[in-house]
């Protein structure tokens, strides 16, 4: 079964929580500790790859490239981030057909201006919304694999109202949206709310510090929600991890009072599928 059809059948079966990650390595750590799909998150890759913030600053061809690795390393499905789509409707029809060669199962494209912001910000603002129709349009006749999962992310309601969030959603669902992702809901009762007026596949996204409630999995799926993504928590933790050994790294000279909180090298390898005594890396493409 290809990752796409592999994604679709998950949410058929139930809800799925997905991990967020801003690279292969810690992929592969999710698809270790037993999830069944991965969320490769856009401001993950533009933080930690490019050191930079989540506005638009990484280019399709450097999330096609980034979100690859990520795609290759594990056997689970995984969606990535693909912002605006990267420009007008001829770009996001690219930006489908580069992703489903990369090997990924879905993406989800937001109704934001270029260049955008993280959701989670002030400062947004929305595209027309026969502009994002076109822009789903497109997606939907790029695809080859009829099974490649297309999420339609609206960032309405921080901009208009959680009213025009609900029509734009049922806009890009007339549009051929295979899901729908409401970005930054405010409260518990909204994502309620907007799951009882939208009837599709939903996706609530649970990044923390920002403007919508951290609610459960359980929650969520109680609502109606069927993929719920964690997109920022993994390196969130570890970059505070980072922080605090680098300060005592500055005050003590030595590693010595950390090793036991490392990644010893034979847990890498054995993340890595990396055997140094075999003639050959059984890891594959």
């Amino acid at each position: 079964m290809s990752k796409s059809n592999r994604l679709r059948e998950l949410i058929a079966t139930g809800p799925v929580l997905l991990p967020g990650v801003p690279n292969a390595a810690i992929a592969r750590q999710v698809e270790r500790a037993g999830f069944d799909a991965v969320y490769i998150s856009g401001a993950g890759m533009a933080n930690a790859t490019g050191g930079v913030p989540d506005i638009g600053f990484l280019s399709m061809t450097e999330v096609v490239r980034l979100a690859g690795y990520v795609a290759s390393a594990v056997t689970i499905p995984a969606i990535v981030d693909a912002d605006t789509g990267f420009g007008g409707a001829e770009n996001v029809a690219r930006t489908i057909c580069e992703l489903e060669k990369a090997g990924l199962a879905g993406c989800h494209i937001e109704d934001q201006d270029f260049p955008k912001r993280c959701g989670h910000l002030a400062g947004k603002s929305v595209v027309d919304l026969d502009e994002m129709v076109g822009r789903i349009k497109a997606a939907v006749n790029a695809r080859r694999d009829e099974a490649f999962m297309i999420i339609a992310r609206t960032d309405a309601r921080s901009v208009e109202d959680f009213d025009r969030a609900v029509e734009r959603s049922r806009r890009y669902l007339e549009a051929g949206a295979d899901a729908i992702f409401p970005e930054a809901l405010q409260n518990a009762d909204e994502f309620k709310a907007f799951a009882s007026e939208v009837k599709a596949p939903l996706l609530a996204n649970m990044t923390e510090f920002g403007k919508s409630p951290l609610l459960s999995f359980r929650e969520l799926a109680d609502f109606g929600y069927k993929i719920v993504i964690f997109p920022q928590s993994a390196f969130r933790v570890s970059m505070k991890a980072t922080e605090e050994f680098l300060r005592d790294l500055k005050k003590t000279g030595t590693q010595s009072g950390w090793i036991e909180k490392m990644q010893a090298r034979g847990e890498l390898y054995k993340l890595l599928d990396y055997d140094p005594a075999a003639e050959s890396w059984k890891g594959g493409c």
